[in-house]
């Protein structure tokens, strides 16, 4: 399983922008070979933070994802809102177990 959590920020009034953008791209993610999770969080410290939580089988999937259409318009419309470089940390992870 690869793993990739982004974090950015973006002024207060540019959020609801970029959780919309992210919301009208997360079935086109979703659908993507590999992907097994796509989840978008806004920060609760306060109104500026952004983080988004990706889970997929592999890093071959993961990179696909990178050159989609779809991470090309999120990009278009997010860069130019960050306030600052987004952080993006990358895992290999070994799923233990799922307990529901």
């Amino acid at each position: 399983m690869f793993i990739a959590i982004l974090d950015f920020s973006t002024a207060a009034a540019d959020r609801p922008a970029a959780l919309a953008q992210l919301d009208r791209e997360r079935g086109t993610v979703q659908d993507m070979r590999g992907n097994i999770a796509f989840r978008v969080y806004a920060g609760r410290q306060d109104d500026t933070q952004v983080t988004v939580v990706h889970e997929w089988q592999d890093e071959a999937s993961f990179a696909e994802y990178l050159g989609s259409a779809s991470f090309a318009r999120s990009g278009e419309v997010l860069r130019p809102i960050m306030v600052g470089a987004p952080v993006s940390r990358r895992f290999r992870a070994e799923m233990v177990e799922t307990v529901r």
